[in-house]
């Protein structure tokens, strides 16, 4: 069944018991302040904010419809629905956001299945552009397209190999990461210069975004320490991006390298960089000169000489991704879960993963204003040491600096996706792995957790499991 008819499905939908005695569990619970959803089934992350307006809840059932559908070839029928292409990495957003979840790198589906689009590249060459973005690769632009439309070589593809890194913690336990490394292959528009910078990136599950917009920049501004001012060893910076609507420079904090301003930029550049689909924020076709000659006998799917993706479309995916609720935490009263919470703590994971924002005032989204929220980042970007490196600067993010993500959903994502793969390009298979990935600026932490006994090491990962 297609992910998108999957998503509309009515799913049965648990509810979180709270524990009788749980005052206090109460308030750590909600994740999204009043729009907090308790649900633990499939659609866990496709769910509405909880106290979402009626007219708020009308666009959401039409950004819906435009995130899930396969977008076409023009021109065709659904004139609202064509324009794909001519070069692309897939149709849909829930092709790789699927239930509005964390993707998986490929390999992992079913045996006869499409390989998952969940994963794609970016590509650069070093130095800056136009107001410090990445240089594009002349014939490939920023972004590797796997697909073209019929009659059209697709731009190449990457090759991932795996590798075993067997470890071991203090106390004699063995653990074991899976290391990736990536080769580029068939190049069809000429081959890679030798300086190229390519960065693998999974799809991230999108809930509670509006949230996250809300934040105001100036508490983000006042979190970052990028000269380390109180010496705790944790540097984190704002990136500073190009916000195309505005005509200014703003803080970043969507995207994993937090490269992105706000939802509405970030969903055209998806739209233009992921199928092929122009809009108001993002004009012009995804083709090269390179690849001009031979792309240019696809017309476009917009009328009257007007982008693919009308303004009304584009505003209403972006309503969508901002109602989105972020489920509650659950079991929050266990006394591992409380211990573990602790030991969170202790080792200094919440340095980045920030437990607690307030949201400001946000006129013509009233339902996210003034909330207190949960999502267990600081947005912030930080050196994660040179196993996670990818080596390609983003505006100001350097080439071994990520953003913190959210955890909030995090113990759902199985339920959710069928898979616990974790950063940046999926190569964590559980959250253990990925806390042991960590280096650079939480080095310090991963330190302390391997030097945990085992049954602390087990109560801080219930903890997360209850996020």
């Amino acid at each position: 069944m297609k992910p998108a008819l999957r998503h509309l499905l009515t799913v049965p939908l648990l509810l979180v018991s709270w524990p009788a005695a749980a005052a206090a569990p109460a308030d750590e619970a909600l994740s999204g302040g009043d729009t907090t959803v308790f649900i633990t089934g499939a659609n866990a992350f496709a769910t509405k904010l909880r106290n979402i307006s009626t007219q708020h809840r009308r666009e959401f059932s039409v950004g819906n419809s435009f995130f899930n559908t396969n977008w076409v070839i023009a021109p065709a029928s659904p004139d609202a629905r064509d324009g794909l292409g001519p070069f692309f990495h897939t149709r849909s957003c829930s092709a790789c956001h699927t239930l509005d979840g964390r993707g998986a790198p490929p390999g992992l589906e079913p045996a006869g299945s499409e390989p998952s689009p969940a994963l794609l590249f970016r590509l650069s060459l070093p130095g800056a552009g136009e107001h410090g973005a990445p240089l594009p690769v002349p014939a490939y632009g920023l972004q590797l397209q796997p697909k073209a439309l019929p009659g059209l070589e697709p731009e190449g593809r990457i090759v991932t190999t795996w590798t075993e890194k067997p470890g071991q913690y203090p106390d004699g336990t063995a653990y074991s990461l899976l290391a990736p490394s990536y080769a580029p292959a068939d190049w069809k528009y000429g081959p890679p210069p030798a300086d190229l910078l390519l960065s693998p990136r999974i799809a991230m599950a999108i809930h509670g975004g509006g949230l996250l917009e809300a934040i105001p920049e100036a508490d983000l501004a006042a979190a970052a320490d990028p000269d380390d001012a109180n010496h705790d060893g944790i540097s984190g910076r704002l990136n500073q991006v190009w916000d195309r609507e505005k005509g200014a420079v703003r803080p970043g904090r969507f995207g994993w390298k937090a490269n992105e301003p706000g939802l509405l930029q970030q969903t055209a550049d998806a739209f233009n960089g992921d199928m092929g689909l122009t809009s108001r924020l993002a004009p012009l076709e995804n083709v090269t000169e390179a690849q001009r000659p031979a792309a240019a006998r696809f017309p476009s799917g917009g009328q009257d000489g007007g982008p693919e993706v009308s303004d009304l479309v584009l505003d209403r995916v972006v309503t969508y991704l901002r109602t989105l609720a972020p489920p509650a935490r659950r079991n929050v009263a266990d006394p591992e879960v409380v211990r573990g919470r602790a030991l969170f703590d202790q080792v200094q994971c919440a340095a980045c993963h920030r437990p607690e924002w307030k949201t400001g005032d946000v006129p013509d989204l009233t339902e996210l204003a003034n909330q207190t929220i949960r999502p267990w980042t600081d947005l912030l970007l930080h050196d994660m040491g040179e196993a996670l490196a990818d080596h390609r600067p983003d505006f100001l993010a350097t080439g071994t600096e990520w953003r913190t993500p959210p955890l909030w959903g995090l113990g759902l994502q199985k339920v959710v996706n069928g898979h616990t793969r974790l950063l940046h390009d999926g190569r964590a298979r559980n959250v253990e792995e990925s806390i042991l990935w960590h280096g650079g600026e939480a080095q310090n932490s991963t330190d302390l957790f391997k030097k945990l006994p085992a049954a602390d090491r087990a109560a801080l990962l219930r903890f997360l499991d209850s996020l």
